[in-house]
């Protein structure tokens, strides 16, 4: 079998695990609940070790404020729901209210209210109850629809999806080629630190797929924060779950994804790193749109004596699992150095450097020490910019200029990109404004250097 045809089949494999299945549940007339409201359950991506679902409720009569509970039937634990309050999970039986702002339905509405992640077997909900009145009792009934049909597992990605067009990506040179050999460069966005997302705008698919017809993105790079409090080291299944989400939606998007251990002490958590990638590899390093970044940006420490032997080990990992797709290596100072580490590279083959700037901090000295390192043979993906100060832009300026020399510079490189970040803030590096839903739709909702990011994106 050659290459191209196994490397497509098992991305139809693992688009067809996410057919979703729904349950609804029709709740019996209660004291705060309105007399026919139904809560659908609709698991949209299963992995095996976790699930995705979102929760929608349709009122007969308006409700003003909901709690929602329910016992699961499979085996769930570490669950982790967006846009509710005083979320619980105790053994089975899970409990959610709404977050103010999506607590009202209106009469014959139905409404997707909060979705979430968890670890475990998604399996089905029973006992379920709305403000209190509990369904599948009395006039309630309980009806299971049907899945739909699987997509053949010899699909290729979507026609006219980056994947479909460019396939396995390798390093050719100091460059990066696609499936034909051909020099290519990709462009796209990162998402905030997972944890810190004001919505999960990283983890929808809809928002995803909005970014590749409208922006025409086709990387996206998922910044999972490990280190702060609230982060992967707190929540390893947690977070490895929410990750796994945006990687099965790249798949079924045909978009690259940047899998990012975002931390600036990783070399202090190396076995940690060595777990979350090797597991990760092992199941998804049969795809040819993942791409791993094992350190987002290291402080100033030491090359030679502490993140070359960093990468090793952890590259070790992944290539026990995953011989082929590319490997993004962080490099000293915040990912500036990267002429220090062209001077003694990380010997093995598909692998990269990262580079980031921020062009009110960062001019034309860093790009001279990216030039050395490109003539030395290093090849770079800047995996992190903003047209701000180096802190994100928190006094909201945009240095546009400088930021056209750097992006002018990186297409005559063929340097490939993801611009922080998808989230909303007053931070000038925040692609998005107040209000922005997260399926997209963002064309009124653009803030800050976003019209530039989206202005040198493939048109």
């Amino acid at each position: 079998m050659d290459r191209r045809r196994r490397r497509t089949a098992i991305i139809g494999a693992a688009v067809a695990a996410l057919g979703a299945s729904a349950l609804t549940i029709v709740a019996a007339q209660g004291a705060s609940a309105a007399e026919g409201c139904e809560v659908e359950y609709d698991v949209v991506g299963d992995w095996g070790s976790g699930f995705q679902a979102n929760v929608s409720i349709t009122a007969d009569e308006p409700i003003d404020g909901w709690t929602v509970e329910w016992d699961f039937t499979g085996a769930v634990s570490g669950i982790s729901a967006w846009n509710v309050t005083g979320q619980s999970l105790n053994g089975s039986h899970f409990e959610a209210s709404d977050a103010g702002w999506n607590g009202s339905i209106a009469s014959g509405q139905t409404k997707e209210v909060f979705g979430f992640t968890a670890s475990g077997t998604a399996g089905d909900i029973v006992n379920a109850a709305v403000n209190g009145a509990v369904c599948g009792e009395g006039d309630g009934e309980q009806t299971t629809e049907p899945e739909p049909t699987d997509p053949d597992p010899t699909d290729p990605p979507p026609a006219g999806t980056p994947v479909e067009r460019h396939g396995q990506l390798s390093v050719c040179g100091n460059n990066m080629c696609n499936e034909d050999g051909q020099e290519i460069q990709l462009r796209g966005v990162s998402s905030m630190w997972l944890h810190w997302q004001t919505q999960p705008y990283a983890q929808n698919l809809s928002a995803l797929e909005w970014m590749r017809d409208n922006w025409n993105i086709e990387v996206f790079r998922v910044a999972m924060g490990v280190e702060p409090e609230g982060a992967y080291l707190d929540d390893p299944d947690g977070w490895k779950a929410e990750v796994e989400t945006v990687i099965q939606n790249a798949a079924e998007a045909g978009v690259y994804v940047i899998v990012d251990f975002h931390a600036h002490q990783a070399h202090q958590h190396q076995s940690e790193a060595v777990a979350f990638f090797s597991d990760l590899a092992d199941r998804y390093g049969h795809l040819p749109n993942v791409i791993w970044e094992t350190y987002n940006e290291p402080e100033q420490v030491s090359w030679t004596g502490t993140l070359k032997p960093y990468h090793e080990a952890v590259t070790a990992a992944i290539r026990a699992q995953d011989p082929d797709n590319i490997v993004v290596l962080g490099t000293p100072t915040w990912s500036q150095d990267v002429d220090v580490a062209a001077a003694s590279p990380v010997s093995g083959t598909n692998l990269m450097y990262t580079l980031h700037f921020y062009s009110c901090t960062h001019a034309q000295w860093n790009r001279d020490k990216a030039n050395t390192a490109i003539n030395a043979g290093l090849a770079l993906f800047v995996t992190e910019w903003g047209a701000s100060a180096a802190d994100g832009g928190l006094d909201g300026r945009v240095c546009l200029d400088e930021a056209q020399r750097w992006v002018d510079w990186m297409a005559a490189n063929r340097i490939s990109w993801t611009a922080w970040k998808l989230d909303v803030g007053t931070d000038s590096t925040n692609l998005l404004s107040d209000g922005a839903p997260l399926t997209g739709g963002w064309d009124g909702h653009l803030h800050g250097h976003a019209p530039f990011v989206i202005a040198n994106l493939p048109q």
